[in-house]
């Protein structure tokens, strides 16, 4: 066993022991720091990121990271709140880590929901983004370095990333409740600064839809070790060329602007979230 494999055995066993009796998840709901989500769910229990072995600390926002073991009507869930941030120097391997994790305790399906920005100009503030693809600008990936043959093939096949079956299952439920469909690629850039009107137009020329700073990683980790995973983004901030330059909103402003959209487009998946985890 690998000094890698034997950090996720670690954080593995120590989660598993301190689960509910007859928890037996198999999908697992990654999400920013954003509580309300998990309030979708029955929550059996908590455990803070910090007492896990090999967990790096995410607690840099001010808001610790905690595992949630949650129920849904049909299912048992490993319930991710709060997530490590390339951009608060947390390495790639760590963040990783996390998703190794996941696959150790028997997680076969990740729904990850990101807050992100839209240069797509049909795209609204305070709507869903439904990702099935995403391009890769952070510069680094959790990847790099010697590959542990025991977690995923050294070059892993990107062509089905957001897997197209939870992709059409969510796409049939955004229907279904008449919620309007915003179909995107994903773009990971590092952050923390925003963006600006040169780069936001750059990004929407090489086909970006949507913007963030978390999904990347956790996506190809996820296809590494072979779960599937469908993305969610919570448009929260908008990402047009052409406006920006107009655009004379002072930073708190633009900061409770955005609080509310997100705001807006978290109620609008705590609508759907519950059906989408007992049929993905």
């Amino acid at each position: 066993m690998t000094v890698q494999s034997e950090k996720i055995k670690l954080s593995a066993d120590f989660i598993r022991s301190r689960f509910p009796k007859k928890f037996k998840p198999e999908l697992s709901i990654i999400t920013g720091n954003i509580p309300e989500l998990a309030k979708n769910f029955k929550s059996l229990g908590e455990l803070k990121y910090s007492e896990i072995p090999e967990f790096r600390s995410s607690d840099k926002s001010g808001i610790p990271g905690k595992i949630i073991f949650a129920k849904s009507r049909k299912k048992d869930i490993l319930f991710y709140s709060g997530r490590p941030h390339y951009f608060d120097g947390v390495d790639m391997r760590s963040i990783g880590h996390r998703i190794y994790t996941l696959k150790e305790l028997g997680i076969k399906k990740i729904i990850s929901i990101d807050e992100t920005a839209h240069l797509n100009p049909r795209f609204g503030c305070g709507e869903l983004a439904l990702i099935y693809d995403h391009i890769n600008l952070m510069g680094d990936n959790p990847l790099i370095g010697k590959n542990d043959d025991d977690l995923g093939l050294r070059f892993p096949d990107m062509s089905n990333a957001y897997s197209k079956d939870l992709y059409k299952t969510v796409y049939k439920i955004f229907q279904e409740n008449k919620l309007r469909i915003n179909e995107s690629v994903y773009l990971g850039i590092t952050g923390p600064e925003s963006e600006t009107e040169a780069e936001a137009r750059f990004y929407r020329e090489i086909g970006s839809d949507v913007l963030g700073y978390s999904m990347v990683p956790e996506n190809i980790t996820s296809v590494h070790c072979g779960i599937q995973f469908a993305g969610l983004g919570l448009i929260s901030r908008e990402l047009i060329a052409d406006k920006m330059l107009e655009d004379n909103l002072s930073r708190r402003q633009k900061e409770k602007e955005q609080a509310k959209n997100l705001d807006t487009a978290v109620g609008l998946l705590r609508k759907i979230l519950t059906e989408i985890a007992d049929n993905i």
